[in-house]
């Protein structure tokens, strides 16, 4: 099933992205956390694919998986940084044999590594060419692209970072995902604006259940995500307590939702970290507020 079809219901949607593993040691446990939350039946899941295409290898085999054995829909990543033409023609054609109907297209993480090579001499620089490649591929994917509410950080700023935005809709993006958000205030304001610019495609805001302190460096230093005083401290008081922070994390990413349903969004995407039982406590505190699950 298309996501674009799953959005245009009108009804609360919660969508999970998991990621593949590092290394084949691992995929057994990764395959394992990632069909746990899949029982869960969220609206559609997403698979990641890795900084410079690292784990790409595992990002089809993780959502072929699930959409043959659990029947949800796949969201599989595609990112162009490095990537050769003919790599990700071939990607493209894998996913359409796999039945795949969705991509989320990203230009992806620019590691050390690739900051300091020579970007002009790459087939693919940025996502609007990846989205224009699938576009030009012959197959019907629902593509998807990512969106920073506060401002993508090699962007001179927000009005450019959403004139570029919009360039990327007209080429062919059915929906949008932000980066994960800590602050509601500042998604609907980016709302707003991006309305104004006349960018339409449904716009699903990123959540990051923090259920550890460390992931709170990591998190700011990945999207730049402003962190609201009442989180730090929540941070400060349950961090060193693991079991009362994972709790907290969970309280505090589901009143984000609830907050997001009620102001009229009613698609959410929640960044899983593979964790099982993080999708299930938020899962099962908003069926309980809103009296249904989230089946596509």
């Amino acid at each position: 099933m298309k996501i674009i079809d799953i959005l245009k219901k009108g009804e609360h949607t919660l969508s999970y992205e998991v990621f593949p593993p590092k290394k084949e040691t691992s995929y057994e446990s990764v395959r394992e956390a990632t069909e746990e939350i899949a029982k869960l039946s969220p609206s559609f899941m997403s698979v990641t694919y890795g900084a410079g295409g690292g784990t790409s290898r595992y990002t089809l085999d993780i959502a072929r998986n699930l959409h043959d054995k659990y029947s949800v829909p796949m969201l599989a990543h595609l990112t162009c940084v490095s990537s050769d033409r003919a790599t990700v023609k071939e990607r493209i054609k894998e996913l359409h044999d796999a039945g795949i109907e969705n991509i989320m297209a990203l230009r992806g993480d620019l590691t050390p590594e690739l900051e300091n090579t020579d970007r002009s001499k790459w087939d693919y620089r940025y996502a609007i060419e990846l989205i224009r490649e699938i576009k030009e591929s012959g197959y019907d994917f629902c593509i998807g692209a990512a969106c920073y509410p506060e401002v993508h950080p090699e962007s001179p700023s927000q009005k450019e970072d959403i004139k570029r935005l919009r360039e990327k809709v007209d080429a062919g993006v059915d929906f949008l995902t932000t980066q994960m958000i800590f602050d509601n205030s500042l998604f609907l304001s980016f709302m707003y604006k991006i309305r104004e610019a006349g960018i339409t495609v449904p716009v699903l805001p990123g959540i990051m259940p923090i259920t550890r302190a460390n992931q709170v460096d990591r998190a700011v230093k990945l999207s730049g995500s402003f962190m609201p005083q009442r989180f730090k401290m929540l941070v400060d008081r349950f961090g060193s307590d693991p079991r009362a922070m994972t709790n907290a994390g969970i309280i505090y990413a589901t009143d984000q939702i609830i907050d997001l349903y009620a102001n009229g969004i009613a698609n959410v995407h929640v960044y899983s970290m593979n964790k099982p039982e993080v999708a299930e406590g938020i899962m099962r505190s908003l069926e309980g507020v809103l009296g249904k699950n989230f089946q596509n």
